[in-house]
């Protein structure tokens, strides 16, 4: 196998791993915000900052799950007046 073929498979293999990790990331995100937790809290969690930098946080956080989460979950504070400010 050619050196360039193998750099190509281990980019390839290196991307996918990541776009796993990504994608666990995002679903623990979700899960916790439904469970009432802060954003800014679960991003601080080993969790997050033991399977992505903070660069490809960064890129995590525009999902559009989370974004719709957030969302959510603002819905509800509004609606039953409950902000959470204390915690």
């Amino acid at each position: 196998m050619s050196e360039d073929l193998k750099t190509i498979i281990q980019r390839f293999l290196e991307e996918m791993q990541l776009n796993v990790a990504e994608e666990r990331v995002i679903n623990y995100i979700v899960k916790e915000l439904h469970l009432g937790r802060k954003l800014s809290a679960i991003i601080q969690d080993p969790y997050i900052k033991n399977r992505i930098d903070e660069k490809r946080l960064g890129a995590v956080l525009e999902n559009k799950e989370i974004i719709a989460a957030v969302e959510e979950e603002l819905n509800e504070a509004f609606k039953g007046r409950d902000f959470k400010f204390a915690e």
